[in-house]
């Protein structure tokens, strides 16, 4: 057991304890109001939320990640359960619904289908490594991605939808499976584009594609925040306007501002230098996650470091792109700095499986 706690990787865990504390105080500010009365809830909710998300991190450390992959499509078809249920029995909160009680509390079933999808794509490409040259291989880790991605387009939750397929490129790629064959079903999937905006795509998300294209088509309605969001970042200049000091933020012109929205917070308050700080931090934990997947030779975990990393460096480079208004808002947290139960713990999640890998990785 002391071998084994030698090979934690205490680098990575402090960076994201950094990000977290960095985000608490993110947080609060896009709380406080000086002009309301303040309303500390956002903030201790999150810290009681990360007490929750350690200890689940803790158990996924003491679990073999070899046992975890074994075990992907029972959890995989607990994840696709737990979908169906919130399509019966869901919540419905601004228009979709993702969300379930349990309880005092409501989970996002979508955020851990995430890392139950990854898992199954790395047994399935694992154990059939040597075996996808074929494009016709392609088709059960395919059919294994669209099927939630399906459910959770339902709900409706386009963002994390549509950051499923990259994942299930990425993990392809690495398993063997050859470019041509990459780039014929890429090909496919944006020729069915125009079936996924007549049938697919509901009327706000149609509106917030278009506001991605031109802002000023709709800047009270869907172009208001995007517009809102550029103004606070723009005016925070290189070392911001300082702590509860941004206007867009305190005089309530920046909508959803403690969730998909809080990287516009940072602009504003803590500048370009605050921004470059936490987008580092950020590269940081990409970094070390794919020296990871880089000297394991187990491939289960290569697939597996390799999907799980590109789950969040996705989430990281969407999120802060709609806020700048270089990608379509989506509806993404930015992980450990939005507020949010389910995607918190599913980033610990993360991170901890990252961990796992690393100290029973097999060196080559």
């Amino acid at each position: 057991m002391n071998n084994r706690l030698k090979e934690i990787d205490y680098t990575l865990l402090i960076v994201a304890t950094i990000i977290f504390i960095a985000g608490i105080f993110f947080l609060f500010s896009a709380s406080y109001q000086k002009s309301k009365d303040f309303d500390r809830n956002f903030t201790l909710l999150q810290i009681m939320w990360m007490i929750v998300a350690l200890g689940i991190g803790t158990v996924i450390l003491l679990i073999d990640y070899n046992r975890l992959i074994s075990s992907a499509y029972l959890i995989y078809g607990i994840s696709i359960l737990s979908l169906l249920i919130v399509l019966v029995f869901g919540i419905e909160k601004l228009g979709a619904q993702r969300w379930l009680h349990i309880g005092e509390i409501s989970v996002q079933p979508s955020e851990f289908a995430k890392i139950a999808i990854v898992l199954a794509l790395a047994r399935y490409l694992g154990y059939n490594s040597g075996r996808m040259e074929r494009f016709t291989s392609m088709i059960i880790p395919i059919v294994i991605t669209i099927v939630p991605v399906a459910l959770i387009l339902v709900q409706p939750d386009l963002g994390t939808a549509i950051i499923l397929l990259p994942v299930l490129f990425s993990m392809l790629y690495v398993s063997g499976v050859k470019v041509k064959h990459l780039l014929t079903l890429g090909l496919t999937g944006l020729a069915a584009s125009p079936f996924m905006w007549h049938y697919l795509l509901k009327g706000y998300q149609k509106n917030r594609l278009m506001v991605f294209l031109d802002p000023n088509i709709d800047p009270t309605g869907a172009g208001y925040t995007i517009t809102q969001s550029k103004i606070a970042i723009g005016s925070g200049g290189l070392l911001g306007k300082g702590w509860l000091s941004g206007t867009q933020n305190q005089l309530n012109f920046l909508p959803e501002r403690h969730t998909d929205f809080i990287f516009s917070v940072v602009g504003e308050e803590w500048g370009y230098l605050g921004c470059t700080m936490l987008v580092l931090l950020y590269l940081f934990l990409i970094i070390r996650g794919m020296n990871i997947a880089y000297s394991t030779a187990d491939t289960s975990a290569k697939l597996l470091v390799v999907g799980l990393v590109t789950l969040l460096s996705l989430q990281i480079f969407i999120n802060i792109g709609m806020t700048m208004g270089l990608m379509p808002v989506v509806g993404l947290p930015l992980p450990l700095i939005s507020y949010g139960g389910s995607s918190l713990v599913c980033t610990m999640a993360i991170i901890a499986l990252l961990i796992n890998v690393r100290m029973r990785r097999m060196i080559f």
